[in-house]
């Protein structure tokens, strides 16, 4: 693409965060504070776009970026090459590093080029530009694109290999390159979009050092026309598209690869976990991303149950929320075996549950988070592969951990009366309104006070911290603070703060600092009252806990009074429904 023909290029917020080197809430600070921000040029109110060049030229006014780094150089300048098509751009810069076909042909790039390599090796420039593509808008034409947390716990719940890797839905081989380990004979892969497997092959062959096997991506529909029919490969991973009708049902009916029977119109992802199945050598396992409903949509349910039976699963992981580029619903990892001989197949179907760990991982199990389930156990009407189902929490000691969280309430409780500051009426209430009040933008100005975010802290004994912090959030400021159509919107630089002498200060100071921890206990307090009415709902209703007899055996009955004004309400203890 030639630069004059480019459309201007365009940043998001989390673009231009990494570009200036802040954070998004910086970004979102600057939108709301700076009247001579850019506006947006596109996108949408949730997801706005900025022109790349006024947001560059807003930066240098006020100094903020001006140090860019070489990363980002390139990617400005490939941005203005290619404008949003940032794959081909990737792949070309692939294509460059690698000395293969046209490269680079922008000087801009080229240059910035070479300034990155002097700094880093080519698979680090490359993986480095990979993750600005995956944070960026460009993302949005790539489909089913891996994302890095997701390529991680795919490679760690995959293992190693000495064998072939193979991605019959390559993308860009975020997958592809991460499992495996350093022993890989080779790797293949297979991907309909062209650039993507442009930029897949550049990956693979930057990351090939003597490989038995030379890395070949092909580029078409794996199902509809297969590159490697016969290929059979160690270790096959794949996210493959999601559902898709027409993924080529009526053309296929007769297919091989359907082991466990044809999918109907709506199971394209077992059309494709059969598809990597059928690829996987004696021996070699299949790893495959799923949705979590493919475990136990009705739709499915034959096919589920032949896997099963023949003993094909091995595993099923069920990963936490956002582990997916396009939306926020947590994944499955299904992990299927080929025997290496008769006989060899599986009797059992690991589960486990990773449902409630982080994003980020660790992704080996806890022992409470696993259990094998024998096959017999999984062959029911449902065919219900959902780990969640079989994979059950340790049952607590409520006896033990109520009688702790009792202890715990106990200690709060005091806590709590000790931390609520002693106050008395004020002899003159107008008082601190005497004399003009100070504004925080003048203390910002003469650095004795700094803003990080939306905290305020002092930077002297000028000023004590919690009396600046306790009146910047008053009423009077919070009101300044919002919009004509009621929405908050907090401008601590438009605060007040009264002038008073620094021995005041600290008054009002501790008084702020002892409510803050009232209230932080306060909400501690209602955590474990949460916890200790729940357990013993729990264990009253499972039948781990008893309720103690009255303390009076001659009368079953307990008088519970609340004071509501001058009236007491008495309830009977036993009373029938």
């Amino acid at each position: 693409m030639l630069e004059d023909d480019a459309p201007d290029p365009t940043a998001t917020a989390a673009e231009i965060a990494r570009l200036a080197g802040v954070t998004r809430a910086a970004v979102s600070n600057w939108r709301r504070r700076r009247p001579d921000f850019p506006a947006p040029v596109g996108g949408t109110a949730a997801s706005p776009l900025f022109s790349l060049v006024e947001v560059q030229r807003w930066l240098d006014g006020q100094r903020e970026g001006r140090e860019v780094n070489s990363e980002v150089r390139l990617w400005q300048a490939l941005r203005t090459a290619f404008g949003s098509e940032m794959v081909e751009a990737l792949a070309a810069v692939g294509e460059h590093l690698l000395g293969e076909g046209a490269g680079l042909k922008d000087r801009a790039a080229c240059e910035a080029m070479e300034g990155l390599l002097a700094e880093r090796t080519p698979v680090e420039v490359m993986d480095g530009l990979v993750a600005r593509l995956l944070d960026s808008t460009a993302r949005a034409a790539l489909d089913g694109a891996s994302t890095l947390q997701l390529a991680r716990a795919v490679g760690e719940l995959a293992g190693e290999t000495t064998g072939t890797v193979f991605d019959p839905a390559c993308g860009i081989g975020s997958l592809l390159v991460a499992v495996g380990g350093g022993n890989v004979r080779g790797r293949l892969g297979q991907d309909m979009q062209a650039d993507a497997v442009r930029l897949a092959q550049a990956r693979v062959g930057l990351s090939a050092a003597s490989w038995a096997v030379p890395p070949r991506l092909a580029a078409g529909d794996s199902l509809r026309a297969d590159a490697s029919p016969d290929l059979r490969a160690d270790l096959v991973v794949c996210e493959p598209p999601t559902a898709v009708a027409d993924w080529g049902r009526e053309q296929l009916l007769v297919d091989p690869r359907w082991e466990a029977g044809v999918p109907s119109r709506g199971e394209s992802e077992l059309a494709w976990l059969q598809h990597c199945y059928h690829h996987t050598a004696p021996g070699g396992r299949a790893v495959v991303v799923l949705p979590a409903s493919v475990a136990h949509r009705r739709s499915g349910r034959r096919i589920r149950a032949e896997l099963v039976r023949r003993g094909c699963v091995t595993a099923v992981v069920a990963l936490p929320p956002g582990l997916a580029a396009s939306h926020a619903l947590p994944l499955h990892v299904w992990i299927l075996s080929r025997p290496s001989a008769p006989g060899n197949s599986a009797t059992t179907v690991r589960m486990v549950d990773l449902s409630a760990s982080s994003p980020d991982g660790p992704w080996q199990p806890k022992p409470h988070q696993e259990v094998e389930v024998p096959l017999i156990d999984l062959l029911d009407d449902d065919v219900d592969l959902t780990p969640g189902r079989y994979v059950r929490e340790p049952e607590p000691d409520y006896a033990a951990e109520y009688v702790a969280l009792r202890g715990e309430l106990d200690l709060h409780l005091r806590k709590l009366r000790n931390l609520l500051p002693d106050l008395a009426a004020r002899a003159d209430a107008s008082n601190l309104d005497e004399g003009v009040p100070v504004a925080v933008s003048d203390l910002l100005a003469a650095g004795l006070v700094t803003l990080d975010g939306e905290e305020l802290a002092s930077n002297n004994d000028q000023l004590d911290p919690d009396y600046v912090r306790g009146f910047a959030a008053s009423p009077a400021n919070t009101r300044r603070g919002t919009s004509s159509s009621g929405t908050f919107r907090a401008d601590l630089r438009s605060a007040r703060l009264p002038r008073m002498d620094i021995k005041a200060q600290q008054r009002y100071g501790n008084a702020f600092r002892l409510l803050g921890m009232f209230q932080r206990e306060l909400a501690e307090l209602a955590r474990i009252g949460d916890r200790a009415t729940q357990l013993a709902r729990d264990g009253l209703t499972s039948g781990a806990l008893d309720p103690e007899p009255a303390r009076d055996s001659g009368d079953n009955k307990q008088q519970i009074t609340t004071t509501d004004g001058d009236d007491a309400v008495q309830q009977e203890e036993g009373r029938t429904l």
